[in-house]
């Protein structure tokens, strides 16, 4: 399926876009993600305990964006579930895909639960597909589905949605995330709909409430201009779109910096 759609700088965020980010896209697959089935009768409550967003509730057709924390609340995996009958279909990293198939594994211990790759499946993207669920995060990210791989399928999908993902101030993956390195709120997640407060327990539960419940999220993952890079704070640097992604102390931000959906729920938590 052919996209046309541009991207468009945010000047806000003092961003550049390479011309290559700017051409029409051919194809909408997605080949820098990849699909894990988790089924087996336990799948939906195996899944509720480790994950930070319900899983028992999940449908086909409204994807939940989600992580899996360290015990002490930081973030190992982020990813997307899709529901498709009693299984769930994680929307992962492809390059993490076996690193997190493992790190499930060792949590299953002897429930009956069986994790495996989706071949058949692949993960799409457009702003143009209007039939097809937001992506869970923010509307503005576009349409995110699941169908069989594009024949036509290139890079180009997966580069202009990163452009146009970053553009937005909304991180993922472990080149921008870490690993055990930053705590799951420090990353958006509440802001961007990754956590469920009354959902139970689950790995890394206790932190993220208490911070929640104490408004006490002192640190924000944000993108910042190259030229204004502070070296110190920098997790990720993606010069080929002039970024400096860094964790900061909210206090310290330059709101010109933020994207309005950060920018306003920031000024909230301060009013409170």
């Amino acid at each position: 399926m052919a996209n046309s759609c541009l991207l468009w700088p945010r000047e806000r965020l003092g961003f550049v876009l390479s011309p290559s980010y700017l051409k029409p896209m051919t194809g909408t697959t997605l080949t820098d993600r990849a699909l894990l089935r988790i089924s087996g009768e336990e799948a939906r409550p195996f899944l509720q305990g480790l994950l930070t967003r319900d899983v028992l509730t999940l449908q086909s057709d409204h994807p939940r964006w989600t992580g899996l924390l360290t015990p002490q609340g930081k973030a190992l995996f982020d990813f997307i579930l899709w529901g498709d009958g009693d299984d769930v279909l994680i929307d992962c990293e492809a390059a993490q895909a076996d690193a997190l198939a493992k790190r499930l594994t060792l949590y299953r211990l002897r429930r009956k639960v069986t994790i495996a790759r989706e071949a058949a499946l692949a993960v799409h993207w457009s702003l143009e597909v209007a039939d097809k669920p937001h992506d869970p995060r923010l509307p503005a990210l576009g349409h995110r589905w699941l169908a069989p791989a594009s024949p036509d399928a290139g890079a180009e999908a997966a580069a202009a949605f990163r452009a146009h993902r970053l553009s937005l101030g909304i991180f993922e993956g472990v080149e921008e995330l870490g690993q055990d390195q930053i705590l799951w709120l420090e990353t958006n997640a509440q802001e961007l709909g990754g956590v469920d407060y009354d959902k139970g327990c689950y790995v890394g539960q206790e932190n993220t409430a208490r911070m929640h419940y104490r408004n006490k999220v002192s640190r924000r993952l944000v993108a910042v201009p190259l030229d204004q890079a502070d070296d110190k704070r920098q997790r990720a640097a993606l010069r080929d779109l002039g970024l400096s992604i860094e964790l900061r102390r909210v206090e310290g931000l330059d709101p010109a910096l933020l994207p309005d959906w950060l920018a306003a729920a920031i000024a909230g938590e301060a009013a409170v």
